[in-house]
């Protein structure tokens, strides 16, 4: 990786509640465009510290209110042409890395930011798999009902 360029390794947080409600937040560059969190890694953080940034930096939810769970899965896809420029040149692909966030109850609040996403909204799973631009992520709020999670 060059210096001032993105790494392809990223990950996409379903953030969902218990009755599997899954907030969606909306691209600014995009609208129309729906997406769960998705971000990339900094550095050498771990991916788990990544996680827990890109939530905190996209939605003003602290992970630690919630079960964050690391799917141990990864999807790897070509990134879209108006975004190559913010990769070291000849870099085509992305790495994702998935998780979710369980929240016992939806936050009174979500907080964006502006220049990155322009609203949010909480829907039921299947509508918010629907409405997502993203393959990955419309198929990992998809698996939502198969992923184990411990206490209530």
């Amino acid at each position: 990786m060059t210096a001032g360029h993105k790494q392809p390794v990223s990950v996409l947080v379903v953030i969902h509640t218990a009755a599997l409600d899954v907030l969606l937040l909306e691209r600014s560059a995009h609208p129309g465009f729906w997406q769960s969190v998705t971000g990339s890694r900094e550095g050498s953080e771990s991916l788990i510290n990544t996680a827990r940034r890109e939530v905190l930096e996209e939605t003003g939810i602290d992970t630690a209110s919630g079960q964050l769970v690391d799917w141990k899965l990864t999807n790897t896809f070509e990134i879209f042409d108006e975004w190559r420029h913010r990769y070291a040149p000849g870099v085509t692909h992305n790495t994702e890395h998935v998780f979710s966030l369980r929240l016992a109850n939806r936050p009174e609040a979500v907080t964006t930011t502006p220049d990155e996403h322009r609203d949010w909204q909480w829907l039921p799973w299947t509508e918010a798999a629907e409405r997502c631009f993203s393959w990955t992520n419309r198929d990992a709020i998809l698996m939502l009902k198969k992923i184990p999670f411990s206490g209530t």
